[in-house]
């Protein structure tokens, strides 16, 4: 079984109101625009309001340690706002932490659930869990583009991106070997997240879906 192909799609089909993706793919076709629009954030009107917090605010964050042979570029410019940014570097580390916890074959990391509650933490244990029963990790080189933050009414934040997997493989733990698969339009990912901050200012991902093969991610 490959778990790279699995990705992040098994942690939730939730869906919520549309947030389509800036900037991200060169197919014109109006079909395949809308094919590509994906959940978003609710507007959050008529909601409660969220936990009052600073980005800013200091938190006990996790320390991040990978594997020196799993790589990450993330081509998430800064948009100078606050929010935003801090919605960037706190998904950054979502993402990481995931990954830290498939390599340290420990389905309940504390980090992973430091960044995420509700069903993208439920979703989360059960991807890193596939990696446990095979005794596999991730390495090779993983890259994040075309992000699209929007700060919801409610206090929420919806996020879009893009991955690239063609460089990333599957290493058995058993052997040492990593395999190496084709390269394939399968390997682009379009991911939509929401996040909440939470009372330590950390923007904490609820709900993940994701589409592979994706053509707004596509070159």
């Amino acid at each position: 079984m490959n778990r790279r192909s699995t990705s992040l799609s098994a942690i939730t089909l939730t869906s919520v109101a549309a947030l389509s993706l800036a900037s991200c793919g060169s197919d014109d076709s109006s079909e395949d625009r809308d094919n590509d629009k994906v959940a978003g954030a609710d507007s959050g009107r008529g909601r409660s309001p969220s936990p009052s917090a600073s980005p800013s605010a200091t938190a006990d964050r996790p320390k991040i340690e990978l594997p020196s042979d799993l790589t990450y570029t993330f081509d998430w410019p800064k948009t100078g706002e606050e929010e935003k940014d801090a919605v960037l570097s706190d998904s950054e580390q979502f993402i990481k932490a995931v990954d830290m916890a498939i390599a340290e074959q420990d389905p309940l990391h504390k980090a992973y659930r430091f960044y995420s509650e509700g069903t993208a933490a439920a979703g989360s244990q059960k991807f890193i869990q596939e990696f446990v029963d095979y005794k596999d990790r991730i390495t090779g080189a993983k890259r994040y583009y075309s992000s699209n933050v929007k700060i919801n009414d409610d206090g929420t934040a919806g996020f879009v991106y893009c991955e690239d997997q063609n460089n990333a493989y599957n290493k058995s733990l058993k052997t040492g070997k990593s395999n190496v698969t084709p390269k394939s339009k399968d390997n682009y990912v379009l991911y939509n997240s929401r996040l909440r901050l939470n009372k330590q200012g950390v923007w904490i991902t609820e709900h993940l879906t994701s589409r592979r093969g994706s053509t707004a991610c596509q070159p």
